[in-house]
């Protein structure tokens, strides 16, 4: 069964037809052949340098992917209108100073459906995913606001166990929730409840981490097992029949970014692997450094559980969305001091090396099948799995 199969879209387009071109070219004699290859190569950059611009004249589900979509939308009509340097910069946390003291300042919004499903709510959703933005700017996370848009009719005891939930995962992140708003639309006008967050906190270290850091002999490391929170987020709203034994990763990562900088205060970047999964963010490091990833997708940690599920739906588990995982670019030489410091941790206790820095051919995310060939991965077209955050 196929993502066509189920009616969702497909998760690649010009650049598989790219290299399927280069596999059609492969028996060609060597010099003609690495020019073809530098053609399709070449048709990659081209499209890539294309000025971003909305296609279509109406919002769809895919501009909240996190994928292509969301890009074009974000490049073309905010950044087009806010633009600033610390925006430009497209990061989970924007750096402020004031004073003599650096802030990490972020938003987010979540709608996620169904609001309760195994191993979280929407409530603990919030607090961890604000805490996490914060702390991939290498931030110690202090306050956090909340403002809840709620729909006429909603049930007040689930209301009070969101906000329970909230409360619990403010004081096991050792933040707290300081201002907040309400407000309440029509019956039919909403979906229940949706959230929105804004987090502050302090930016003590003195790396600025970014995706532009990245360079060749890097490696990629993943702090554990991916596809976690977007498969069982999918399975809990009970539209398809197919039964796993399997939680959502939403959980706080303050603390174990905290010990991966401490141990390698050379870390390049960290990304909290959400909207689009691993493959949107290393295609975002690959486009922000100019340098190539190279994925051993044999290294990749992934639950039995989340592969099969995916496999059945068509759905490559480097897209899907995780709440309690980041991807960290650390030195080649501090590879192995990186993942130790990670392991050390229950939180960190399946993390892995997934891949490597390269600098050719830029711009890439290529992934090492355990076929033993090598596809290209690249950002998510469509939105297979629509409001898991």
């Amino acid at each position: 069964m196929t993502s066509q199969d189920l009616g969702m879209p497909r998760q690649a387009t010009w650049a598989e037809e790219a290299v399927r071109e280069a596999e059609r070219d492969a028996h060609l004699p060597g010099a003609e052949h690495r020019t073809r290859q530098q053609q399709v190569l070449d048709r990659i950059d081209r499209a890539r340098a294309r000025k971003p611009r909305v296609k279509e004249p109406r919002i769809t589900l895919a501009h909240g992917a996190g994928g292509k979509a969301t890009h074009n939308l974000i490049d073309a009509i905010f950044l087009e209108a806010f633009r600033n340097p610390e925006l430009e910069r497209l990061s989970d946390a924007a750096g402020l100073s004031v004073g003599a003291e650096r802030l990490a300042f972020t938003t987010d919004s979540y709608v996620v459906s169904p609001l309760f499903f195994p191993g979280g709510d929407i409530g603990a959703l919030a607090v961890n995913g604000t805490v996490n933005d914060l702390a991939m700017s290498g931030a110690t996370p202090l306050v956090v606001s909340a403002a809840f848009i709620l729909e006429e009719g909603f049930p007040v005891d689930d209301l009070r166990r969101i906000v329970a939930s909230m409360a619990a995962a403010a004081e096991a992140a050792d933040v707290r929730i300081v201002t907040g708003d309400t407000k309440v639309v029509q019956r039919g006008k909403g979906d229940g409840c949706y959230i929105n967050t804004a987090g502050i906190g302090v930016l003590n270290r003195g790396a600025r981490l970014d995706a532009a850091n990245a360079r060749p002999g890097d490696a990629v490391l993943v702090s554990g097992p991916i596809g976690d929170h977007g498969i069982t987020v999918m399975l809990a709203r009970g539209e398809l029949d197919i039964v796993a034994d399997l939680e959502s990763d939403c959980a706080p990562l303050h603390s174990l970014a905290a010990a991966l900088l401490d141990a390698v205060p050379a870390t390049r970047m960290l990304r909290d692997a959400t909207r689009g999964g691993v493959a949107t963010i290393l295609n975002e490091v690959a486009a922000a450094s100019g340098v190539a990833v190279v994925v051993d997708e044999q290294a990749v940690p992934v639950r039995p559980e989340v592969q099969g599920a995916g496999e059945l739906l068509g759905i490559d588990p480097l897209y899907v969305a995780c709440e309690g995982r980041f991807v960290a670019v650390v030195p080649g030489e501090d590879a192995d001091a990186a993942l130790a410091a990670l392991r050390a941790r229950p939180d960190g206790a399946d993390a892995a090396i997934i891949g490597r820095v390269v600098d050719d051919p830029p711009g890439l995310v290529l992934l090492k099948t355990t076929f033993g060939g090598t596809r290209i991965v690249d950002m998510l077209v469509g939105d297979p799995l629509p409001r898991i955050c």
